[in-house]
């Protein structure tokens, strides 16, 4: 035995390339020709073979499987009922390739029954794919056993690819092509062969975009539909279509007629069932679903006075009502080689396939024509000389040589003639084989014409697509489902609406555990902390508001009220709902104010800060936002809002300054400006007060104040005096 030595690296890198090519033109991939996948293929050719035609009754889906995986595709057979289930799916695929007796699931999600109950046959669509096949259109290939050939691509009559699109991953890349409505496809094709050079601008004139089985509201600009088809990628919003249903006393239902493509209605109940229960839609009464072969998904709204549009654009933002497609028309070429095409692209190679189709199906027709015109000039030949062939035929021992001298004829000619029935022999027989030998000279004209005349081949082409758009215009599935808005407009709704009002009172530990109490509430029975832990925060509040939480590391955070954990027991630790690191330290927890005039002002233990606007303090994500820069050493100390128009700074060298609010400057983030000058040391306290009231602090169990604050009052970034006589030693205000 002959052992090779080679790297396991190099060794496993051709393996895997191997496998990866295998899984991109063997598995995943649609070929831009026949926009078949090699599964579809074999199936589709495999019930050809069984002869399950339109017209022809139906077959077990088992022994349409059976087949396919003994024959041409040596995979498991629940793949390949998966694939022959799709292909009969009118929610799956725009026009199905195959047409189903039984159980083959349903829009609900729901699988189909096993295949030993389902029966299927072809479409006539999928008819059209096969034109030609027998006519050396295609080149055909052997099956893995070597038993038997099947067809490398289909001649597809039917622009397949773009008509029903295609989805898979592959190893390294994936594909995923919406379908489109055949009619413009048709009249896209005609447009490129009346103008080869056409301007993708152009194309989109007839191509209005995607259009899905399930219907639905299509939602792409100009710009986004043609950066998606001229470079193969891109995203577009599908959202459900609804009506609004007029009932007595000014009542209303809005009922659900199409759902997004590939989105379950189990699925869309569901999200539906969780909200409700989770009393997130306080507007709506009941949601419930009447479908039967249509969709039809009743919304009853609490109130006739609720606009239906606000409704449907909530239900847009928080469940699959609007769903997201992202287009990525990767394809294998004509030379199985993967590429991302655009639609000009795929049109014409589409159209370059057609083209040789047809001109192997002419040199086909032509061999065939030229054969039968061989056949009958030796008939007519034995005709013309009758009585001299039935003598040689009757006396010599070897005819056939002795007739292709005798008239010259060749080997079939002369074969032809002695295999001619007597009852061939009669006048009118040969009136009809020169019939025949005429029109057959004419036919074979126009075919070697149309070989070398591509203006011909072109018209032909052209009268083939206009035989295809004129059936499907004559046809329902023709007409156009999915409508397109290209003006999206970006309804703007207050989520607040959908909130329910109720009181309830926050409760955040010195620890940072969080719950909510229904109800306003002081009674500290009801404030239980977790032993070791004490009481931080209690703000009395709404559902509706927005809790902020400002940290030692200048960063805000927001959480809605409605979100917030409730029950009996201790809550749930703020850290498990934000982002914060584990030195960062909750310095402030307020409710956002309800006048959004409102100020605030924000500093650090450095001395400096800023004012900064309310809506600053929102923040979108988990991670916060960050407002104030600090730096290691330094630490955010205060975020309070602005109540009066002066501002008290304390040192940690016990000097204090005073001056206008209006001296420090709005910001949106920043390390702000100096609010006092320190030689050593920084910021221990700020307070905020009206001049005209004077300055209060906390002495003991009362309270002092300072009125005569001219020795303090001062321009901002001063080092300052001492502080008054009997203010605490804690160097803080409260």
């Amino acid at each position: 035995m002959d052992i090779i030595e080679r790297s396991f690296q190099e060794t496993l890198g051709e393996k895997y390339l191997s496998y990866a090519l295998s899984t991109i033109m063997s598995r995943s991939l649609p070929d831009v020709r026949d926009g078949l996948k090699p599964v579809h293929r074999r199936l589709l050719f495999a019930m050809r073979e069984l002869k399950l035609n339109p017209d022809s009754g139906y077959k077990k889906c088992a022994r349409v499987v059976g087949d396919v995986i003994g024959k041409f595709h040596p995979h498991g057979d629940v793949a390949v009922y998966d694939a022959l289930v799709r292909l009969a799916q009118d929610f799956s695929l725009r026009y199905p390739l195959i047409e189903g007796q039984g159980n083959f699931g349903n829009i609900d999600g729901d699988n189909a029954a096993a295949m030993r109950y389902t029966e299927a046959r072809l479409t006539d669509i999928a008819m059209f794919l096969f034109e030609g096949l027998d006519e050396n259109s295609v080149d055909f290939k052997g099956t893995y056993d070597g038993e038997s050939n099947e067809p490398k691509v289909l001649p597809a009559g039917f622009p397949n690819l773009l008509a029903n699109g295609a989805s898979g991953i592959a190893v390294g890349m994936a594909t995923n092509i919406p379908p489109h409505n055949i009619i413009e496809i048709c009249n896209a094709l005609l447009a490129v062969l009346d103008t080869p050079n056409i301007e993708l601008a152009e194309i989109l004139t007839h191509i209005k975009g995607p259009d899905f089985p399930t219907g639905g509201q299509l939602y792409v600009d100009h710009k986004t539909l043609t950066e998606i088809y001229g470079e193969g990628k891109g995203t577009v919003r599908i959202r459900s279509t609804y009506t609004v249903e007029q009932l007595e006393r000014g009542k209303y239902h809005i009922i659900i007629t199409e759902i997004p493509y590939s989105v379950p209605k189990s699925r869309l109940l569901e999200k539906f069932g969780q909200l409700m229960e989770a009393k997130k839609l306080p507007l709506i009464n009941d949601i419930r679903d009447e479908s039967s072969e249509d969709i039809r998904i009743i919304i009853e709204p609490k109130s006739s006075s609720i606009d239906a549009s606000l409704i449907m654009e909530f239900l847009y933002k928080n469940t699959e009502l609007e769903a997201r497609f992202s287009v990525n028309l990767n394809i294998l070429d004509s030379n199985l080689r993967p590429v991302v095409m655009g639609l000009k692209e795929i049109l014409n190679s589409y159209l370059t396939h057609r083209f040789q189709v047809l001109d192997r199906r002419t040199r086909y027709r032509l061999k065939k024509i030229e054969d039968r015109l061989n056949l009958l000039s030796g008939f007519l030949i034995a005709y013309l000389n009758l009585d001299e062939v039935i003598r040689i035929i009757r006396e010599e021992d070897e005819p056939k040589p002795m007739l292709m001298s005798r008239f010259d004829l060749n080997d079939i000619q002369a074969e032809a003639i002695l295999n001619m029935r007597l009852r061939s022999l009669r006048k009118l027989e040969e009136m009809e084989l020169r019939k025949e030998f005429d029109a057959l000279s004419a036919e074979k004209a126009e075919k070697e014409n149309l070989i070398v005349t591509p203006t011909l081949q072109t018209k032909t082409i052209k009268n083939e697509i206009q035989s295809l758009r004129k059936y499907f215009e004559k046809d329902p599935r023709g007409l156009r489902r999915s409508d397109i808005h290209h003006d999206i407009a970006d309804v703007q709704i207050n989520l607040i609406d959908f909130i329910e009002k109720e009181p309830i009172t926050v409760v955040c530990s010195d620890k940072g555990w969080i719950r909510t109490i229904k109800g306003h509430t002081t009674d500290s029975a009801d404030f239980k902390y977790k032993e070791g832990d004490q009481e931080g925060y209690v703000l009395q509040a709404e559902t509706t508001d927005k809790l902020i939480i400002f940290t030692s590391f200048g960063k805000s955070y927001t959480l809605p009220c409605d979100k917030l954990p409730g029950g009996r027991g201790f809550g749930e630790p703020l850290r498990l709902m934000i982002e914060v690191e584990a030195k960062e330290e909750i310095i402030a927890l307020f409710l956002y104010p309800k006048d959004e005039t409102q100020q605030f002002i924000v500093a650090a233990s450095d001395g400096r800060g800023f004012r900064l606007e309310t809506s600053q303090l929102l923040s979108q994500t988990k991670n916060g936002k960050q407002l104030l820069n600090v730096s290691d050493a330094v630490v955010a100390l205060k975020c309070i809002p602005i109540t009066g128009d002066s501002i008290a700074v304390f040192g940690e060298n016990r000097k204090m300054i005073v001056f206008a609010i209006n001296e420090i400057p709005i910001m949106n983030r920043g390390r702000g400006v100096m609010f006092q000058k320190y030689l050593q040391g920084g910021m221990s306290d700020f307070k905020i007060f009206n001049m005209a009231d004077g300055l209060t602090w906390k002495s003991g169990n009362g309270t002092r104040k300072e009125t005569n604050l001219d020795r303090w009052n001062v321009k901002r970034g001063q080092s300052g005096r001492l502080a008054p006589n009997g203010f605490p030693r804690s160097n803080k205000f409260d």
